[in-house]
C-alpha cells in the first residue's frame, strides 16, 4: 500500500479537473499537485530563473578548453 488516497486523487483529477483517465495516469504526483493548486508544490521554472542558472552554469563550447574532452 502506497499511502496515497487513490480514489480521492482520481476524483480530483477526473471530476474536478476534467482529465481523461489516460491524461490522469500520465501525470506525476508533482504535476497533479500543481494542477490542484498545492501551495507546497514547486513553482515552474521561469525564463528569468533559467537565465540566472545559465549565467552561473553556462554551456561549454565543444572543443574548447572548458570541454571535458580537452583539445586533440
Amino acid at each position: 500500500m502506497s499511502g496515497l488516497d487513490w480514489p480521492g486523487l482520481m476524483r480530483v483529477g477526473l471530476q474536478g479537473l476534467g482529465l481523461q483517465p489516460r491524461e490522469f495516469w500520465r501525470l506525476t504526483p508533482a504535476e497533479l499537485a500543481m494542477m490542484v493548486g498545492d501551495a507546497a508544490a514547486t513553482a515552474p521554472l521561469t525564463r528569468a530563473r533559467l537565465n540566472e542558472l545559465a549565467a552561473v552554469w553556462p554551456d561549454k563550447v565543444k572543443g574548447s578548453r572548458d570541454d571535458r574532452g580537452g583539445r586533440a
